[in-house]
């Protein structure tokens, strides 16, 4: 795969700047990455101190102070392929006085009139949900869900996600699942950068405006894990879109596959001591009598510091004929829960079964894919790349 060989005293410069270890574009086993999906993961090259980056990244110091801030809009849309997905570990990019700043996710929103709300095959509008606080410390309660924050070119930005378990490392999964918007803005533009996961993020729920000045240990109890591999769907990709629900949002969803940005042995399962299992093909949505929906909603009248929750009975949203029936909720949640996972209790355990994607311009629902074919086969390519490692 194409990339810029560095010489040794620029390589340095490169390093010395992100004090990072570099992820690059996918390598020569990408057979190993599901079909229709997209994706990144380490790539180092001989020479060069031993790092590769993709191609297209820019030169000259302030070009990478510019890729550490996240500004880019005018590089075109080099980022757009599995091929051109980096994300270098640029340690303490991510203090808690920037956590604090990100903002929520572009919000997908649907008007009440909107795209499937007059289909056969969708259920009646639901009745919001006014949503609730979770139980705190969070780690104790709801240790899998946590935030996912990332620099887009509209500056950093935040989402939730969970940690799920991976059949290829059981009891030691690496694994977050998320929404593809979180990830990769779609059809109309290319990855994030940047992106890392917090899990049970401000354990103990304190005000936004007080989190910039609470102990690191409290705001990231268990650390920050950067993603160095990332799947979505190729429907994702090429239908998505980040200003308005559309056939794409019933393939919302992506994986992350992480790593501690201070290094260490354990994985974030074993780090956390907790993770969901991941239910595929699971019955539509007339057939789950009830789920949880979890996330940290950032936008008014939240503020992204508390992990909130709705209890619900999901209906049936179809965004576009041909595409599969999502799931859909009342609930009063808002952007920033984004990938939130959407739980049910099978056999006693934890079960995701959705994700957030879109949402009521009201914020009166929210909306989410069913997780079917597409995305198994998006978990399953991540998880065999790993499975030997």
């Amino acid at each position: 795969m194409p990339a810029i060989r560095r010489s040794t005293a620029a390589a340095a410069a490169v390093a010395a700047l992100l004090a990072v270890t570099a992820t690059g574009c996918g390598p020569s086993d990408d057979k190993a990455v599901a079909p229709g999906s997209s994706a990144a993961a380490d790539q180092k090259g001989p020479g060069d101190g031993g790092l590769k980056l993709p191609k297209g990244m820019p030169t000259g110091i302030d070009g990478l102070k510019k890729w550490k801030d996240g500004g880019w809009n005018d590089w075109g849309d080099w980022a757009r392929k599995a091929s051109d997905f980096a994300n270098p570990i640029i340690k303490d990019h991510w203090k808690a006085d920037r956590l604090a700043k990100a903002k929520a996710a572009p919000e997908i929103g649907v008007n009440a009139t909107g795209a499937g709300s007059g289909s056969a095959d969708s259920d009646p509008e639901p009745q919001p949900v006014t949503a609730e606080q979770v139980a705190r410390p969070y780690h104790q309660h709801m240790a899998p869900v946590g935030k996912i924050f990332f620099d887009s070119p509209k500056g950093p930005m935040v989402c939730s996600g969970t940690i799920v378990e991976d059949p290829a490392h059981p009891g030691k999964s690496n694994l977050v699942w998320t929404a593809g918007h979180c990830v990769h803005s779609g059809k109309q533009g290319g990855w994030m950068r940047n992106i890392v996961f917090v899990p049970s993020y401000n354990d103990n729920g304190v005000p936004m405006n007080q989190v910039g000045g609470t102990p690191s240990q409290q705001v990231t109890p268990y650390g920050r894990f950067w993603a160095d591999w990332i799947t979505t769907s190729g429907e994702w990709i090429n239908m998505g879109s980040e200003e308005t629900g559309n056939g794409g949002s019933a393939y919302d969803f992506a994986v992350l596959h992480v790593k501690p940005e201070n290094g260490g042995a354990k994985s974030l399962q074993e780090t956390v001591g907790a993770a969901a299992q991941v239910w595929f093909n699971a019955p539509s949505a007339d057939g789950i009598s009830s789920l949880d929906a979890f996330g940290y909603p950032a936008a008014p009248p939240y503020d992204g510091a508390r992990m909130m929750n709705c209890p619900a009975r999901p209906g049936r949203l179809v965004m576009q004929q041909g595409t599969p029936a999502m799931h859909r909720i009342g609930c009063t949640m808002t952007g920033g829960t984004s990938g939130g996972g959407w739980f049910v209790n099978r056999g006693g355990k934890l079960t995701l079964v959705s994700n957030t994607s879109i949402s009521s311009n009201a914020h009166t629902w929210l909306a989410g894919p069913h997780l079917g074919p597409e995305a198994q086969r998006v978990f399953d390519g991540i998880s065999r790349k790993f499975a030997g490692q």
